[in-house]
């Protein structure tokens, strides 16, 4: 009489792994683009909130500040996550720059320097502020 084992082919096994390979590598692309918009909302979070405070401001000393320490709650360097390090520039008018720093900026070398200036102007491109 011949007993018939039971488990799985080599073939079966080879089948299920290159199905997994072929998943991984469609959803690979994606979980990294999905990394790097969520650090680049970091960066424009950092933007919009100096941006606010630049304008607190003006309002209080008809002028900007041109030293990111004198704002009240702005951190002048980094942002939380390390992803960006934030600068601005100007008296009667500022452009705030917020560049990607370490992994970020390989990661996302379309939108690696981020912009808003005084008149609302965001830069590179509308597809970074999305």
């Amino acid at each position: 009489m011949k007993v018939k084992l039971k488990g799985f082919t080599l073939i079966e096994v080879m089948i299920a792994v290159v199905i997994i390979g072929i998943l991984a590598s469609i959803a690979y692309p994606s979980y990294t683009q999905y990394i790097a918009q969520s650090a680049r909302s970091e960066g424009l979070a950092a933007l919009m909130r100096i941006a606010n405070l630049q304008e607190q401001y003006y309002l209080d000393n008809k002028k900007y500040a041109t030293d990111l320490t004198k704002l009240v709650g702005a951190n002048p360097y980094i942002t939380e996550h390390k992803h960006y390090s934030v600068s601005s520039s100007g008296e009667s008018s500022f452009t705030i720059k917020a560049v990607a720093q370490g992994v970020q900026a390989s990661r996302d070398a379309s939108c690696s320097s981020l912009t808003i200036s005084d008149t609302g102007a965001k830069g590179p491109s509308a597809e970074c502020w999305k």
